[in-house]
């Protein structure tokens, strides 16, 4: 590991000084006595990894940036969409379209040119895991799926690098300090990933847009804490974040001496975990063995008369957005209940907005004895890119 962690009792010898520009740009923070010259030389010469973009990535490299952060690492492969911009602060309207990369790069180089940003265009993966966190002393987890997660928290362990760890979700948040040398992991909290389909991703359930700046925000703080050995980090606790009702409570995470990554360190290689997790559009284990029809196909086949019937299972503010016409509303939590009034002999296209709760639908009307459903793959949003543009996205 780089020695601006390995020792925090003296500045590494070959610590970059810090010229004139800097020493006005960061005049605040050498004002005090926990950070100083040695502390700001001592942030120029780390190293901090992002990975991901988006949600939590934004407030993050942004606030890293500003610091003085010397090196910024960016993982993402993803380009700018409409959707992302009520929380993704490095990208505006302007950059719709355009990779998130090339855009977080505009934002940052304007924001602190004295940054040096480096950029993987590239999905996280168990082959290059290794190779681009082991150029890092700290790692930002801002991640949107328990897939990387996993797979960050296992090349953390493995490198030895502190993983600063965040999550979203509607209106709660989550952050944590995991694999430093004296704490817990993210499989001591979450041994496993849980089962596709149960846990909505945020473009199925949603996510205050303030939210992920209140967590990425803490993730940059920790990571600078880490950098300058100051402060109590989130080691061992994990911070839970309520924004609805502005609530704040940190509970303990212990090491678990059985956890396969940093307990009995069994764990040696890296997988790809997305044949285990559900990371979109209702692809995990099972779900994507459901029966699926494709929006085109399905729209053809209700052009020539079939007698086919559509279930919404979404929510009703979801139907109120938009939806396909002649489909009936029924919530996935109200499916059993509303089994008995469905056609048995008629087919079945079930839509959600992505395609994860249709594919949950279609297991349980199958398991219920109906034969003819399918779930319409990528949901109401690729009913509405590819066959009736009149249906808003969201």
């Amino acid at each position: 590991m780089s020695a601006v962690l390995a020792n925090q009792s003296a500045l590494p010898a070959a610590a970059p000084t810090l010229g004139r520009e800097e020493l006005l740009r960061y005049g605040r923070h050498l004002l005090l006595p926990e950070v100083a010259i040695d502390g700001q030389r001592r942030l120029k010469a780390a190293r901090v990894l992002i990975v991901g973009a988006g949600g939590l990535g934004s407030p993050a490299a942004l606030y890293l940036a500003a610091a003085g952060v010397g090196t910024i690492g960016l993982v993402d492969f993803d380009v700018v969409e409409l959707t992302n911009l009520q929380r993704q602060l490095l990208h505006g309207t302007r950059d719709v379209g355009r990779s998130k990369l090339e855009s977080a790069r505009d934002r940052l180089r304007d924001t602190n040119p004295n940054v040096k940003l480096e950029l993987h265009p590239t999905r996280l993966t168990a082959a290059n895991a290794l190779t681009i966190i082991g150029q890092y002393d700290v790692v930002l987890d801002g991640t949107d799926n328990f897939a990387t997660r996993y797979l960050v928290n296992d090349a953390c362990v493995l490198l030895g690098r502190p993983n600063v760890y965040g999550s979203i979700f509607r209106f709660d948040g989550q952050a944590s300090v995991f694999a430093s040398a004296d704490g817990p992991c993210y499989r001591c909290l979450y041994p496993e990933p849980p089962p596709p389909g149960l846990v909505p991703s945020c473009a199925e359930g949603g996510v205050l847009g303030v939210l992920p700046g209140l967590v990425g925000t803490i993730q940059a703080t920790e990571a600078i804490k880490l950098i300058l050995g100051i402060g109590t980090p989130l080691t061992g606790r994990l911070l839970l974040v309520n924004a609805l009702d502005a609530q704040f409570r940190a509970v303990k995470v212990r090491r678990d001496p059985g956890c396969p990554a940093c307990g009995t360190r069994e764990l040696r290689d890296l997988i790809d975990y997305d044949q285990f997790c559900s990371t979109s559009g209702g692809i995990g284990a099972g779900l994507d063995a459901v029966p699926q029809i494709e929006p085109r196909d399905l729209a053809i086949r209700l052009s020539t008369g079939e007698a086919i019937q559509l279930l919404d299972v979404r929510e009703p503010h979801e139907w109120e957005i938009g939806h396909i016409d002649g489909a009936r509303l029924v919530p996935l939590h109200r499916l059993d209940a509303a089994i008995p009034t469905i056609d048995r002999d008629r087919p079945i296209a079930v839509y959600c907005k992505a395609g994860t709760r249709s594919a949950l639908a279609v297991r349980d009307l199958l398991d219920a004895g109906f034969r003819q459903v399918w779930s319409v793959t990528g949901g109401i949003v690729r009913w509405a890119r590819e066959v009736d543009s009149r249906v808003p996205e969201y």
